[in-house]
């Protein structure tokens, strides 16, 4: 089978031709149909994401496809089923074994594409605005990033909860992306102070993050009391400092 593999951190990776593994106990042996591409790939590519699979190993963090194996120990699937996996790595390939607590049923009317995307970017945000921010109904939702991956599922996700979504990206078409998610509010990120647009619309209460750099400094001026920020990442490139005497 084809995989992409890692070799080596200093080089890019390459389509190499290895055997077909076979599953232990508890695995299942998947055909991948679909694999979903996320930013947290490129950090672990080159060893800055926070967890490092040993060298080789294949590239795709989460994937979709049929079981084609169970092992022994495996119970509640089964060969022909249709799964989503967050594997860590491993999806960029025609085949895989993965730990079947890792495998979730794709249920009835959501095709195997959207499934393998899935459940990085919905997850991510849906834990981070219900369990971690008590995002609530009516309260101001400031999304940077907004027309991104993870962007894109908190518009649409904290509009679902009752927010009134203010969404922030760079250019007319990422903006309107945002608008078809349910955004309430559009600020380009390139045009005017970005606190004081957000302050005229009445402040952050939560605050999604998933750029960094100056647009972090910017909204965390905007914050209202008691609001929230969620840091997700620095696709800016630039990791933020917060300043201790501005939190107190």
């Amino acid at each position: 089978m084809l995989a992409l593999r890692v070799e080596s951190l200093e080089e890019k990776p390459e389509w190499r031709e290895i055997p077909i593994p076979s599953p232990s106990k508890n695995e299942v042996l998947v055909r991948i149909e679909a694999c979903g591409l996320n930013f947290a790939d490129l950090l672990l590519m080159k060893g800055n994401y926070q967890e490092k699979p040993e060298l080789p190993f294949t590239l795709g963090m989460e994937l979709a496809g049929r079981v084609m194996q169970v092992g022994p120990s495996v119970t509640g699937l089964e060969e022909g089923q249709k799964v989503a996996v967050y594997s860590g790595h491993g999806g960029l390939a025609e085949y895989g074994v993965f730990d079947s607590s890792r495998c979730t049923r794709i249920p009835h009317g959501l095709s195997i594409l959207h499934a393998a995307g899935f459940q990085i970017a919905y997850g991510t945000s849906h834990l981070a605005l219900d369990h971690k921010a008590r995002l609530q109904p009516n309260e101001k939702l400031v999304v940077l990033g907004a027309a991104g991956g993870v962007g894109l599922t908190a518009v649409e996700i904290g509009k679902a909860m009752g927010a009134s979504v203010i969404a922030v990206a760079r250019g007319e078409q990422k903006l309107r992306a945002a608008a078809q998610a349910g955004a309430d509010y559009l600020i380009d990120s390139e045009i005017g102070d970005l606190k004081e647009q957000v302050k005229a619309l009445g402040g952050a209460d939560v605050v999604y993050d998933p750029v960094g750099g100056d647009q972090f400094n910017d909204i965390f001026r905007a914050c209202n009391p008691d609001g929230r920020i969620l840091v997700i990442g620095f696709a800016s490139g630039k990791i933020p400092e917060v300043k201790a005497n501005h939190l107190m």
